[in-house]
């Protein structure tokens, strides 16, 4: 990359040099119409001088001619009585007043004039003049020209002094720690320099809030895994300590229960860890549903500054469009929770369901979908029912999951999509369902609908029990 410094030096000596050639050429013009100018008096004095007297008095005195001048003299009767200079390719006649004559030899400025009884014709080179117009042009401009190096070197030390606020902020920038994000101060900035502070502070805000978000995901990782693991390391004890077959098969079993938690818990955390850091969307397969996959692991966290894909309804026109089919989704996430739901008791099912496509990469609709049911199937006990329906709506679409469970108090709705956060009312001693969930799974479907411009809302239905809406926009794309 070229030198900030070193174009502005070339650029600005070229404008220089530029002005002192048109300086040039406009002085040497000027000098030029002043020589012509005046040698055009010079020529009128010079045949004003010549007396009006007989030839024979007047060869004596002005043989001689002085600037290149070429006098010639005929009588009344046009008979040749003096020519200075024999050999200078002029017309043998005379034209009154003044007039340019092209010769083999260049041009001529000639005045003619009638004294007395002769008539007189004076000529000179007109490269005399432009001789001249040269010399006096060069004299004004040659000390420009000699001053062009200083004037380099002046505007290398100003460029190199202009840039010195730049020159600060790098050495403030390399003497940083890698942790301190703290606002570079705006005082004292010179304006263009303004705009570069700004946006540097910009980054470093967002880098503090991803920092901070950072410190505290490995804070709450790290007080969410010691339970589990605790757990597991007691489960192991009571496996080594069993004394019979029986016991050694029920300690077994719950040792196998905590490490299926501790997987989903740590595979839950390490989605939501690679959403926070990969910049763009789908970058894998869905391997599973309830948020076991990474599918949504380059979603970028919601409100940090990414720009939301909008969900575009597209209808039965978007079939060959490639376009997720999102009742496919639905469907296949339902059958995949079926036996789950068939183990509880559940009766998990789809209502009114029409086929609306939408934008997006369908692993993540899948990762919410799956969440969503997950939840509702886990929460709802043994002899409920979790209803499941989607349409187009307003050029968008919706999608409606409604179970029997406990529902969620009016002070959790705006909490239970924070990680980690697990409402009292689904995990109290009371509850018979009681799972042993992350905190993790809404925080994922919150992530992907902020990602997709959706919104979610969390609704009581009667007698008990919640119904999740997720809206999806639309817009005025066609397809």
């Amino acid at each position: 990359m070229r030198s900030i410094r070193r174009v502005l030096l070339f650029w600005l000596l070229g404008i220089v040099m530029l002005g002192i050639v048109l300086a040039g050429v406009l002085i040497y013009r000027q000098a030029q119409a002043e020589a012509n100018a005046l040698f055009d008096y010079q020529l009128q004095q010079t045949a004003a001088a010549l007396p009006s007297e007989p030839f024979s008095s007047v060869l004596g005195n002005n043989a001689a001619s002085s600037d290149g001048v070429v006098i010639q003299i005929w009588s009344r009767d046009g008979a040749q009585l003096y020519y200075s200079h024999p050999r200078s390719p002029l017309a043998p006649r005379a034209e009154l007043g003044f007039s340019t004559e092209h010769t083999p030899s260049g041009d001529w400025r000639v005045y003619s004039a009638i004294v007395g009884d002769n008539v007189v014709q004076l000529a000179q080179p007109m490269a005399v003049r432009s001789l001249l117009a040269a010399e006096t042009a060069w004299r004004t401009v040659w000390p420009l020209v000699v001053l062009l190096p200083v004037m380099g070197i002046a505007v290398w030390l100003s460029v190199g002094r202009g840039l010195r606020p730049l020159s600060r902020l790098a050495r403030a920038l390399e003497a940083r720690k890698p942790e301190a994000v703290d606002p570079l101060p705006e005082r004292n900035v010179s304006p263009e320099i303004r705009p570069v502070v700004q946006a540097l502070n910009g980054l470093l805000q967002r880098l503090s809030v991803a920092f901070d978000t950072q410190k505290a995901f490995v804070a709450d990782a790290a007080h969410e895994l010691r339970t589990p693991l605790a757990a597991l390391r007691i489960q192991t004890q009571l496996l080594e300590r069993a004394s019979d077959d029986v016991a050694r098969r029920e300690a077994l079993t719950d040792l196998k229960h905590g490490v299926e938690r501790a997987t989903r818990l740590v595979e839950q955390l390490l989605l939501l860890a690679r959403s926070d850091m990969a910049p763009s969307v789908g970058d894998a397969g869905a391997r599973n549903v309830g948020a076991r996959t990474d599918s949504a692991a380059a979603l970028p966290p919601g409100g940090s500054g990414g720009s939301p894909v909008t969900g575009v309804i597209v209808g039965e026109a978007g079939k060959g469009s490639g376009n997720p089919d999102l009742r496919v989704m639905v469907e296949s996430c339902v059958a995949l929770l079926a036996p789950l739901a068939i183990d509880k008791g559940v009766d998990l099912g789809m209502g009114s369901a029409e086929s609306v496509r939408i934008d997006g990469d369908a692993d993540d609709w899948q990762v919410l979908i799956g969440n969503l049911l997950d939840n509702a199937v886990k929460y709802t006990p043994g002899g409920g029912r979790v209803d499941v329906s989607l349409g187009p709506c307003d050029g968008g679409a919706w999608l409606e999951i409604a179970d029997t469970g406990p529902g969620i108090s009016d002070a959790d709705k705006t909490r239970v999509f924070d990680r980690f956060y697990r409402s009292p009312d689904a995990t109290h001693a009371d509850n018979p369902v009681n799972p042993r969930g992350s905190g993790l799974g809404l925080a994922i479907v919150k992530r992907i609908a902020d990602r997709y411009a959706a919104e979610i809302t969390l609704a009581d239905r009667a007698p008990h029990g919640l119904t999740v809406r997720v809206q999806i926009a639309g817009s005025q794309r066609s397809v």
